[in-house]
């Protein structure tokens, strides 16, 4: 750390004074033991007698005076150190206390970059730490609320519209603004679509909620993997033969057996499967497979429809994304079946990502087979730090 001219002048003054009240305390002690040997015959005669006893010739190698004054020095050598030192030592800390004055004052981009020794080089590594993490966790707030700000925008937008749609269809019936029955149930039925297009956003905002904290209960037990998806295979082949594709599984470890909330995972892996019904476009086959890797069991959901391009991979799981950027949901939907498929699967400490290219487009889940211990660790860890939101793997 560099010093200005008046903190060198300090120091020098500092070492000037201390030096200066040593050698006055220790003149007074020395004329006092002089006084002392003077007035004792004993005391002095001993004195006289050690100092003969050790003088070779004409050199005394022995005198109490400069042996007193050789530790003397060595003692005011000693403490004017110790006192420059910590002199020294405040006026780092005074550097330390000024910088972060400097940083409390706004200047959060600053950061302590002082050459100090010894523990202060701790506090201003502490101090770089607490403002990082300072501006880190601002940075969260202020992400949070502008996700707050967007969750209210595209929820408001994505009800005003089939709202608006079932006031005016119902307006016409209410003015009988129709010209015959058959206009009035299809005024009926698109009001009743609209209705349950608005009860499907109010469902899924309401499960999103909930999976969203990290703490939300699961109702684990043991099941196969396997027979779940060879469940959801069969509940949805009819929708499949509707859209002229084909639905499989494809599984080689028999049984998977794991410990998990089945009634989640069903909502994860029927999403995957109706994102790629509504988004799959020119697909002819949607594929699920699974197998076990370590303590994880990994599923695969794949369609050979129009890949997703790579700049969307990345932002698919956030909530109302639509690749096409469209906010109209003319494919039906609310939105939110990715960002509540990843939540669940981070609910169970696991991970999901997504993969496309021109030959399939691929939704990997990697899950726990025994989400007991991993659900464990995943809530002792919320309760020491605040979340900050997972990012896709791509």
């Amino acid at each position: 750390m560099i010093l200005k001219t008046s903190e060198k002048w300090e120091l020098f003054l500092e070492g000037v004074v201390t030096l200066g009240l040593m050698l006055l305390l220790e003149f007074a002690v020395v004329v006092l033991i002089n006084q002392a040997i003077s007035s004792n015959r004993g005391l002095n005669d001993g004195i006289y007698q050690i100092k003969n006893a050790l003088t070779i010739g004409p050199w005394h190698i022995w005198s109490w005076q400069w042996i007193f004054i050789t530790i003397l020095m060595l003692i005011n050598v000693w403490v004017i150190y110790w006192r420059l030192h910590r002199r020294y030592r405040q006026m780092q800390m005074r550097h330390i206390i000024a910088e972060l004055h400097y940083i409390a004052d706004g200047h959060l981009d600053h950061r302590i970059n002082l050459k100090v020794g010894g523990y202060l080089n701790h506090v201003i590594a502490s101090i770089n730490a607490l403002v990082d993490s300072t501006v880190n966790s601002m940075a969260e707030e202020r992400k949070i609320e502008v996700s707050k700000d967007e969750l209210i925008t595209n929820v408001s937008h994505d009800i005003r519209t089939p709202l608006t749609s079932i006031i005016g269809y119902l307006g016409l019936i209410e003015n009988k603004q129709y010209r015959d029955e058959a206009d009035l149930l299809r005024y009926n039925h698109i009001a009743y679509q609209k209705t349950k297009q608005m009860k499907e956003l109010v469902e899924d905002l309401f499960e999103f909620t909930k999976v969203q904290q990290t703490h939300a209960d699961l109702q684990l037990q043991r099941f196969d993997l396997v027979s779940m998806l060879e469940q959801l295979s069969a509940d949805f082949e009819l929708e499949a033969q509707k859209r002229q594709m084909f639905i499989e599984v494809a599984v080689v470890q028999r049984p998977i057996i794991m410990r998990a909330d089945t009634g989640k995972l069903v909502r994860v892996f029927s999403n995957l499967i109706t994102n790629a019904f509504k988004y799959g476009k020119g697909a002819t086959r949607i594929m699920l497979s699974a197998h076990i890797e370590q303590d994880n069991v990994v599923v695969n959901v794949t369609n050979d429809g129009t890949p997703i391009p790579e700049a969307d991979l990345q932002s698919i799981f956030e909530r109302f994304y639509r690749v096409d950027g469209s906010r109209s949901a003319s494919t039906g939907g609310s939105g939110l079946g990715l960002a509540i498929a990843k939540s669940i699967v981070v609910l169970h400490g696991g991970e999901i990502y997504a993969t496309s290219n021109p030959d399939e487009t691929a939704f990997i889940i990697i899950l726990p087979l025994d989400v007991t211990a991993k659900r464990t660790d995943l809530v002792k860890a919320s309760s020491l730090t605040a979340p900050t939101g997972d990012q896709a793997r791509s």
